[in-house]
């Protein structure tokens, strides 16, 4: 897919990075940012979103968004999109919920559950 940078190097920042990552229902975007003292990260389905603590689900589900978001620890925080597969979800939007995804699961199976509902 592609990754910028605003300079060269492999540790450049701010940096993006976005691929296509493979699941048994099919193929999503993983992403992640990276800048100084900070990142966040997300997989996007046609459906929707797994992502961490960096959105905001009222205002998702306000604009109709089905997302669901894992936590990260200041030990183990979320930084590539794969570090989702195994976060638990702590919050979900209703329409998140509306595809099947609950509190408890991992992001691996939320995005399962996406991409059969996509």
């Amino acid at each position: 897919m592609s990754e910028v940078s605003m300079q060269a190097g492999d540790d450049a920042l701010p940096r993006v990075i976005n691929r296509v990552l493979e699941f048994e229902n099919g193929s999503a975007i993983g992403h992640y940012t990276l800048w100084e003292g900070g990142q966040y990260c997300a997989i996007f389905t046609r459906r929707g979103i797994v992502g961490c603590g960096a959105y905001h689900v009222p205002t998702m589900e306000h604009f109709g968004q089905a997302v669901a978001i894992a936590r990260g620890t200041p030990q183990n925080p979320l930084v590539q999109p794969e570090d989702l597969y195994s976060a638990k979800i702590v919050e979900a939007s209703r329409q998140a919920q509306d595809l099947g995804i609950r509190v408890g699961d991992t992001g691996r199976e939320a995005v399962e559950k996406l991409l059969a509902a996509g």
